[in-house]
């Protein structure tokens, strides 16, 4: 008998562990999905509450109660960029809720030297002050400010996208205020007073203003219970990758790619510092981009660790992309897990250099050679660890991907022509 149990033993031992199958990578990359954008939805459900809050009772106590619900709102969703790309129900979605720049003086007062835009005729509308609009030839009534206004007839207003109304950074702005500070220190101040009633309104039309903002939280929030149900058992976003996982492996790599490279590596933050532009800063008006591309650059990682940590410390995990890899090239495999962690490390050390003093708009000020060194440093990281994202895709025998692009990488030259 002790043979035997010895004997069984030994060929449990030496038995290899079953490789991971891509349906079970693909079921992990959906959960991570359905619990992002489900604390993503939890977290606006508080802003909305706090938002409220600020209207019932305007107080520089409950204005910075809303900035914090928002801040904390952030922290979530950014991470579940990376399942854009490769998702097209995510990515016909997504400008709803994050397009930016936003030329804000579509929504509400601007300073002067704001100026108006030679591209977009709505540019200073103000659509805060203005009842009775003309868009595109049309008149409409915005007596009222309503969620279906802002969606219907305001979000991208005659075709241009600059004409951003709705999503994350309408509210910012209408928390924060422009941030008037060019590259130096110091965020939107917004007075609570924008909110208050009667003679103590600052900014004119406070009342309307308490609509806007409210009616763009509210729209946030169903737009967020939209996507979650798209990842959820049965939704159209978890069925379309699950119904050929070779094809979900495939999306998994084309969001990590496109994310770090033309995105984030170009458009979110070499395209900034090559203009010393704190215009083209993704958060400008609360100075929170610091931490916008630290929970990008984390999202890619999540993905393909298979993991991710939920605001209330618990974690979604399962089989990953890594051990997909791992199975067919250990060295790649390594290798990558390296250059994300590098990543991920590089958009820290901005953030710490944010904490101890120097804001991401600063960084991008010309001759700022520290801000240049960190910003770059954390491009070259996302650009390098993309290399090694195209040959997972080539190792786990997928079709070739054309992952975003960006001149500010690509053509540097055309950025200013």
């Amino acid at each position: 008998m002790k043979r035997i149990l010895l004997a069984a033993l030994l060929a449990s031992a030496s038995t290899p562990a079953l490789a991971v199958t891509d349906a079970e990578v693909v079921k992990t990359y959906a959960d991570i999905a359905e619990a992002g954008y489900s604390d993503s939805l939890a977290t606006a459900k508080s802003l909305q509450a706090a938002v409220d809050a600020l209207i019932a009772a305007p107080s520089v106590d409950s204005l910075e109660a809303a900035k914090a619900a928002w801040l904390a709102a952030r922290v979530p969703y950014q991470q579940t960029e990376v399942f854009r790309f490769g998702n097209p129900i995510v990515d016909d979605w997504e400008g709803r809720v994050n397009a930016w720049p936003l030329d804000e003086g579509l929504i509400d007062y601007v300073d002067p030297s704001y100026g108006q835009s030679e591209e977009n005729p709505l540019s200073t509308l103000n659509v805060i002050a203005t009842p009775k609009l003309s868009i595109g030839g049309k008149e409409i009534d915005a007596t009222t400010i309503t969620p279906a206004l802002i969606k219907d007839s305001l979000q991208e207003a005659e075709g241009i996208e600059a004409n951003v109304a709705s999503g994350y950074h309408a509210i910012e702005f209408l928390l924060w205020g422009q941030d008037l500070n060019g590259t130096g220190p110091g965020a939107g101040a917004r007075p609570f007073t924008d909110y208050a009633a009667g003679a103590d309104c600052t900014g004119g039309n406070c009342d309307r203003r308490a609509q806007y903002l409210k009616a763009a939280t509210d729209l946030l929030v169903a737009d967020l219970e939209e996507m979650a149900g798209n990842w959820a058992e049965g939704g159209a976003a978890r069925q379309a990758v699950s119904e050929d996982p070779a094809k979900g492996v495939q999306a998994m790599l084309t969001g990590m790619g496109s994310l770090s490279y033309g995105e984030q590596a170009g458009e979110r933050m070499k395209l900034g510092l090559m203009l010393n532009d704190p215009e083209e800063e993704h958060d400008c008006f609360s100075d929170n981009t610091h931490n916008s591309h630290y929970y990008d650059g984390l999202g890619v990682r999540n993905v393909y660790l298979g993991s991710y940590t939920r605001p209330d410390g618990s974690t979604v995990s399962g089989p990953s992309l890594s051990e997909l890899v791992a199975a067919k090239d250990g060295a790649l495999d390594t290798q990558l897990k390296a250059e994300l962690d590098n990543s991920v490390a590089a958009l820290e050390a901005i953030r710490t250099a944010v904490n101890g003093g120097m804001a991401y708009d600063q960084m991008l000020e010309a001759g700022n050679k520290q801000g240049e060194d960190l910003i770059m440093g954390a491009v070259n990281a996302l650009v390098t660890q993309t290399a090694s994202i195209e040959r997972a895709v080539t190792t786990l025998g997928l079709s070739a991907i054309e992952f975003e692009g960006s001149d500010s990488l690509d053509n540097p030259d055309a950025v200013f022509q």
